[in-house]
């Protein structure tokens, strides 16, 4: 038993314990015991505390990730085209059960490399809601590089976002 155990009487042990049950963190807890107990504790006597009171603190539950409904897009109207004029077709976004790739809405196509670009960990190219094309990869920091075909463009706000969404969901379903 450490110093810190003895300055706790049972009914004060058993109120950490029921703190920990609550799955408040260590620091809070460290801030109960200095307002509710008047003692001054650091965070290991806290830590060290807990440990002797044979409690494990519980692992914080991870909020649910919101999930978007798909934008569809809006068809074009039929008499926006003269009759018989050639209506071109818009590209084919990456189906979507192609292996690495992914679009959200048809705007913006995300593909992973199968054999990743040299000095980046991940690599793949992305197409923008606007046509414009481009590489990105992952280095071993954990930056991430977006380099446009053409140079000086700039995405919208917006397909960065959904970029960087459409990314996060491929990557983690390929194992990243």
């Amino acid at each position: 038993m450490t110093g810190v155990d003895m300055n706790l009487n049972d009914a004060q042990k058993k109120q950490v314990s029921g703190w920990i049950d609550e799955g408040l963190k260590l620091s809070d807890i460290q801030k109960r015991i200095s307002s509710e107990f008047g003692l001054t504790l650091t965070y290991m006597d806290v830590r060290l505390l807990v440990d002797d009171l044979k409690l494990v603190p519980k692992d914080p539950v991870p909020a649910p990730t919101p999930v978007l409904p798909a934008a569809q897009p809006k068809p074009a109207p039929a008499a926006a085209a003269p009759p018989g004029a050639n209506t071109p077709l818009a590209p084919e976004p990456a189906a979507a059960n192609e292996p690495g790739s992914g679009t959200i809405g048809g705007k913006v196509a995300v593909v992973v490399d199968t054999v990743a670009r040299p000095g980046a960990m991940v690599s793949g190219s992305v197409t923008f809601s606007d046509g414009q094309k481009g590489g990105w990869y992952l280095d071993q920091y954990g930056r991430l590089g977006v380099v446009p075909d053409k140079q000086g463009y700039k995405p919208a706000a917006a397909d960065v976002q959904t970029f960087q969404m459409e990314l996060e969901k491929e990557l983690s379903r390929m194992g990243f």
